[in-house]
């Protein structure tokens, strides 16, 4: 009788010895590496981690399986074992607390350029940094982003990728998966390390810059992935409150601005975004 860890042949455990050996050491950024075979978060469990000062900046942990995983806006995030990508890592942002904004949507243009390479499916980013891919003609979601601010000087990143899910697993009618999106591999232990390296990648560029988000070149890349861009969208604000409109830039500040019906520009800082028609010439 197979164990659980095998019960899956399509879904191998990731090597993390390996996993250690290519990304940890050296001046980079990332400092230890652990794969756990399930937990509830692995932003919760990193989170506490910092705050008893037994995790330093630049750990990862990834997880096989999670039991209680969060997106944003609170919502829950499952997925069966080992078919996806589930992991965070701490960091220690040296600029100021208002350019920390721009690290959520950081993680989103690295995340989906290097899935974009690494499994040969084109990706996009609808603001603010959920990862989508066109599967069966439409665009669902394969990938999500959390962030949080642990204390005044860390902030763990959370992000969540559908590898080899299949149809019948899909827990919304909105999601996907690089799998059903015609990736060339699914192999997780090469994309994981592409999107650590794009991510460190983005990290050292951001830094170097202060926080700057022209400087570093972010907001430009960050603007020529975003699929919302051009779209008529319906921002769902705190509150309760809806704006429908354009969406037609990202500011300085991370903020999508959309322009109403009457022409005055609104930056939305929070919400959820609805695409309710595809952009010009999509």
């Amino acid at each position: 009788m197979p164990s659980k860890r095998w019960s899956d042949l399509d879904r191998p455990p990731l090597n993390a010895t390996a996993l250690k050996k290519a990304l940890v050491g050296g001046d980079g950024l990332w400092t230890d590496l652990e794969v756990v075979e399930a937990i509830g978060s692995t932003n919760t469990e990193l989170a506490d981690r910092a705050r008893k000062g037994t995790a330093a900046a630049g750990t990862i942990l990834v997880a096989e399986e999670q039991t209680a995983g969060r997106g944003r806006l609170d919502r829950a995030w499952s997925a069966p074992p080992r078919s996806g990508l589930f992991f965070s890592v701490l960091l220690k942002p040296g600029p100021t607390a208002h350019h920390w904004g721009w690290l959520p949507l950081l993680a989103g243009v690295a995340a989906a350029g290097a899935l974009a390479r690494a499994a040969g499916v084109d990706t996009g980013l609808k603001w603010p940094n959920d990862v989508l891919a066109v599967s069966e003609g439409e665009e669902r979601k394969i990938g999500g982003i959390l962030a949080e601010r642990v204390g005044g000087e860390h902030l763990v990143l959370g992000i969540g990728v559908n590898v080899t899910l299949r149809a019948e697993e899909l827990p919304v009618p909105t999601a996907g998966s690089l799998a059903l999106a015609g990736a060339k591999g699914t192999d997780r232990d090469p994309l994981l390390r592409a999107v650590l390296r794009a991510l460190e990648d983005w990290y050292g560029r951001w830094s170097a810059a202060d926080g700057d988000p022209s400087g570093s070149a972010l907001l430009e890349a960050y603007a020529a992935g975003c699929v919302t861009l051009g779209r008529t969208v319906r921002a769902e604000l705190p509150g309760g409150d809806a704006l429908v409109g354009e969406a037609v830039a990202v500011d300085g500040d991370g903020r999508l601005v959309i322009a109403s019906e009457q022409g005055v520009q609104h930056p939305v800082a929070a919400g959820d975004i609805v695409h309710l028609r595809p952009a010009a010439g999509q």
